[in-house]
């Protein structure tokens, strides 16, 4: 493959831009600096500089997030920062063209933290958001009052919602303190969380999102960080949403 095409496909400008870098000298591999945008590489695991920064090449992007709070899951926010802010230049570019660059796997609330995944691959964004595949987000909730017995009961029973006379049911529900649960769905309705709770007669007042699957976000990751998901990530969340 082309340096400069590995380069375009990495997000890093149009194909001219991706030859302007190369052929200034801004681009080395194994520590030699490369000038012809047309030498050839083998593009899996090519590892690379732009301009001093490390990089390495990744035919599909898949990225965890630890999303801060006030950001906006949105390509155009209207309030607040958007989470794409928080990603490199070529991150958000990736690919060119109209749906260039990464998108998030579902959304947080501008408010609620914790682990957000991103993709530029459709199918596996497809798998993770679709609620046939019931993949279990768990989310650790603080609640305005106290959280007593009947409350989980109801939540894990099933709390009718104003948009779906169907009962929407927690998959799981534990109480952690007088004022938090963690709570585990497979679903993703609108503001789901904060309606569930309010169903049962209480408000939320902190939402953190802890786990994907069987992916948690790790400790180390700190709000506004990001990194890549190793093959054994993506092995753990591809057995998470396995088709029921």
């Amino acid at each position: 493959m082309q340096l400069q095409e590995i380069l375009f496909s990495q997000g890093f400008g149009t194909r001219r831009v991706c030859a302007g870098l190369v052929q200034q000298g801004f681009v080395t591999v194994a520590g030699v600096p490369c000038t012809e945008p047309a030498m050839e590489f083998i593009a899996v695991g090519l590892r690379f500089t732009v301009q001093g920064v490390a990089w390495e090449y990744h035919e599909k992007a898949y990225l965890m997030l630890h999303k801060p709070a006030g950001h906006e899951c949105s390509q155009k926010p209207s309030t607040y920062p958007s989470i794409y802010t928080l990603l490199p230049a070529p991150i958000r570019q990736r690919g060119g063209g109209a749906a260039a660059g990464v998108q998030a796997v579902g959304r947080l609330d501008q408010d609620t933290t914790g682990l957000l995944l991103l993709s530029d691959d459709g199918k596996f964004i497809h798998r993770m958001s679709s609620p046939r595949h019931h993949v279990p987000k768990v989310y650790e909730v603080t609640a305005k009052h106290p959280v007593d017995a009947q409350q989980v009961q109801k939540l894990l029973a099933g709390v009718v919602l104003d948009d779906d006379p169907k009962p929407v049911r927690a998959a799981a529900c534990e109480q952690t303190s007088e004022l938090q649960l963690s709570l585990t769905l497979t679903e993703g309705k609108y503001h789901q969380v904060k309606r569930m709770i309010a169903a049962v007669g209480n408000r939320v007042e902190g939402l953190h999102r802890s786990r994907i699957g069987s992916l948690a976000l790790p400790a180390d990751l700190k709000p506004g960080e990001w990194r890549w998901l190793t093959v054994q990530d993506l092995a753990s969340i591809a057995a998470s949403a396995a088709q029921k």
